[in-house]
């Protein structure tokens, strides 16, 4: 029986702990920063503080920790040293997580150190793994002379908690988005490669999924660019999320085109638009791969939120088989489904 740690208790895990349990696997703890749940049972464990996380880490020995808080690597370090340094197994759902390595390399190169010493392995999976991913390189092995792939997927953020929905500028005036997150795009090549090594440069979800692209399927990536850009309504959308009215005219959220070449001449275009839905607004999932031949599919109205965390807990198994140090999916072979 695999044991795990719930890091995270908000609206991800319901669904992360009932699957998981499902697939046989047993809760022995459960973390939060939330002074609301800290000390109340969940799923039959009792929820404790972060500053208790390694003390419940040596108690327990799980196998792994499934952590859903946070979107960037910088605000996992903490967690992600514990796991490393005891040893322990990380699968998380941060989105920068899912190929790191070309956003914070200091740190990607850090915890896979770490990780490799304690014999443990760390990665980022979540709905990307699937439906950004493994779909993509499904119809590319299935295509003659590739030459490039076109995608774009849109996402509610009022479904994944407030960290998500702040990084895409939910709720900012167009000037406080201009300021706080365009203006990473409006730099040289030269400055955002230093702000990459800082550790400081805040990539849209496009900008990792694109080399795990070029990773899995053994390209060589030569450049890339990212554009973000406000989106708005016009009428006034309430959030639960953001605690908030979001005026008709400010932005709802944002969408990122981040834009890959390669070596081998492959272009990869691929924007996903994240965002605080009005009422008759859906998921989508739209991807076509051209070469020889053109192939287009569609997903309509995914459930995002779901496939997200049945997608971590199939990948479990992998990552628990999987050499030590932070590795992306992209190296792990296709998903399969425990149950």
């Amino acid at each position: 029986m695999i044991k795990f740690i719930q890091y995270g208790c908000g609206k991800m895990s319901i669904h992360t702990i009932k699957y998981a349990l499902e697939c046989g696997m047993e809760l022995v703890g459960a973390v939060d920063i939330d002074p609301n749940l800290i000390g109340t049972d969940f799923h039959g464990v009792t929820v404790v503080s972060t500053n208790d996380f390694e003390a419940l880490l040596k108690n327990t020995n799980p196998d792994i920790v499934i952590v859903e808080t946070m979107s960037l690597l910088s605000d996992l370090e903490e967690v992600l040293t514990i796991c490393a340094s005891n040893g322990v197994n990380a699968i998380t759902t941060c989105e920068e997580a899912f190929y790191p390595s070309v956003s914070n390399p200091v740190l990607t190169k850090k915890l896979d150190e770490l990780a490799k010493a304690h014999n443990c392995t760390i990665t980022g999976s979540g709905y990307q793994d699937a439906f950004w991913g493994n779909l993509i390189t499904t119809i590319v092995g299935a295509t003659h002379g590739l030459v490039k792939i076109k995608g774009s997927s849109s996402y509610n953020v009022e479904d994944y908690g407030i960290a998500l929905a702040e990084v895409h500028g939910a709720g900012l005036t167009l000037e406080e988005f201009d300021k706080k997150i365009a203006s990473a795009d409006k730099i040289s090549k030269e400055e955002r490669n230093a702000l990459i090594e800082s550790g400081k440069y805040t990539p849209s979800y496009m900008w990792n999924v694109v080399p795990w692209l070029v990773d899995k399927m053994h390209l060589h990536l030569t450049d890339m660019t990212q554009k973000c850009v406000p989106l708005t309504h016009d009428t006034d959308i309430e959030s639960s999320t953001l605690g908030m009215t979001v005026k008709a005219g400010t932005a709802t959220g944002m969408s990122a085109i981040v834009t890959g070449t390669t070596e081998e001449g492959v272009t990869i275009e691929a924007e996903c638009i994240g965002k605080v839905y009005a009422e008759d607004e859906v998921d989508t999932n739209d991807w076509t791969i051209i070469g020889d031949s053109s192939t287009r599919f569609v997903v309509s109205e995914p459930d995002t939120v779901k496939l997200t965390c049945a997608t971590i807990v199939n990948r479990i198994p992998d990552v628990i088989a999987a050499e030590p140090g932070f590795v992306p999916t992209s190296r792990m072979g296709e998903l399969k489904a425990l149950r």
